[in-house]
């Protein structure tokens, strides 16, 4: 089960870090940004550098990934195993960047945003992709270089990806700006309409000979 946070001012529980409550009130200042990706990617850099993901690079991510065998990628991780793989993450952080890096309270941080991103029913797990989905969207890297990581995450051996497995990806991609605020902005949480339209993409395509699946 997820531990709750006690105010001892207010004598109330939550699920949310005390540090975590201040960011998401931080984060709610930037309503008032009017265009929406503007807003939006305000409020993921705000994010980001708030949990010290800026500083993490995608080698790094990769290694610690690794280091703890996180190959299946629908396997449930509970949070003692999320809890050692982000102490894992943020001790080398801390090696480079000790001034910046506090990493029990930066495992803390993490761990309350991804549960709060991918367990919304409180059950104290998440899928390893979607772990590796928080991480690698926040982490400091080449865009192009997040999406082949990614995409390779829900792809065969063969490097196809079907639509279901597109699907969990999206899934997962999408649950970031939700939990933001700002998933309508972004077609909203329905991601059947968007992996319909990409494999209607590559199956026209596909029928010129140009491209022969969606392959990386």
């Amino acid at each position: 089960m997820r531990e709750q946070f006690r105010n001892h001012q207010t004598q109330t529980t939550c699920w949310d870090h005390p540090k975590m409550t201040e960011l998401y009130q931080s984060l709610s200042d930037l309503n008032n940004v009017r265009f929406s990706a503007y807003r939006t990617a305000m409020k993921l850099r705000r994010l980001q550098k708030a949990l010290c993901l800026d500083l993490l690079s995608m080698q790094t991510a990769c290694e610690v990934f690794e280091q703890h065998t996180l190959k299946q990628n629908e396997q449930l991780l509970d949070i003692s195993q999320l809890m050692t793989c982000l102490t894992s993450l943020y001790q080398r952080l801390e090696q480079s960047h000790s001034h910046l890096v506090n990493v029990q309270l930066s495992v803390d941080m993490c761990l309350n945003w991804l549960l709060n991103v991918y367990d919304t029913g409180r059950t104290g797990k998440i899928r390893t992709l979607s772990f590796k989905t928080g991480i690698i969207s926040l982490c400091k890297a080449h865009l192009e270089d997040k999406y082949r990581f990614l995409f390779r995450q829900v792809a065969s051996a063969t490097g196809f990806c079907d639509q279901r497995r597109l699907g969990l990806l999206l899934h997962d991609s999408i649950q970031i700006p939700r939990q933001l605020g700002e998933v309508a902005s972004f077609g909203g949480s329905n991601i059947e309409p968007s992996v319909r339209s990409c494999f209607q993409f590559v199956s026209k395509i596909y029928q010129r000979n140009q491209l022969h699946g969606f392959y990386i």
